[in-house]
């Protein structure tokens, strides 16, 4: 009995092992993913393989003065660091782009099942918004992020998700900017 569950545990943990390094191996060929990389860092020579805790990824850009690859900033999905941040009708997947001192590079809205998609994060003027805004502003819908009628659940959540796993990010990866 003691050994029948030590085997099942055993299996599903190779199961949900073997599950992860199929989802990063389809992240790693993904073409759609290449394309919302570049679109979130357009002057990126290259990106890395999503790596670290918390998970993200890197994006490289020549430096003008030395014409090496230098890191431009960090991309990451805010559904990995707040999973448990919800829409009206389930998560909201967006990928958030963010410089290397804390200014949103941009977000793109990957996936959601959410019923008012045409009034509210489905339009472009939703993460259009929060390009260029850096992670200290306060985030509050209705004061320096546009609230939409009729999705105040989705659009609450999703900015909540793109504040707080941006100030994730920044405070586990980079330097705080000097006084």
């Amino acid at each position: 009995m003691v050994q029948m569950r030590i085997v099942r545990r055993t299996v599903l943990a190779l199961l949900v092992a073997a599950g992860a390094v199929g989802i990063i191996r389809a992240q790693a060929n993904d073409p759609q993913l290449e394309k919302n990389l570049r679109q979130l860092f357009p002057t990126a020579k290259r990106f890395s393989q999503r790596t670290g805790s918390p998970p993200h990824f890197e994006a490289f850009a020549p430096d003008p003065r030395t014409g090496t690859d230098t890191l431009a900033g960090l991309a990451f999905w805010t559904t990995e660091l707040e999973p448990l941040e919800r829409g009206y009708d389930g998560p909201i997947k967006m990928l958030v782009g963010m410089d290397t001192k804390g200014i949103l590079a941009g977000v793109i809205v990957v996936q959601h099942r959410e019923p008012y998609g045409d009034r509210s994060i489905e339009r472009p003027e939703f993460p259009a918004q929060f390009k260029g805004k850096n992670i200290r502003d306060p985030f509050k819908v209705g004061s320096d992020v546009d609230a939409v009628s009729g999705a105040s659940i989705s659009i609450g959540s999703a900015t909540r998700a793109i504040r707080n796993s941006s100030r994730r990010i920044a405070k586990a990866l980079l330097t705080p900017p000097s006084q």
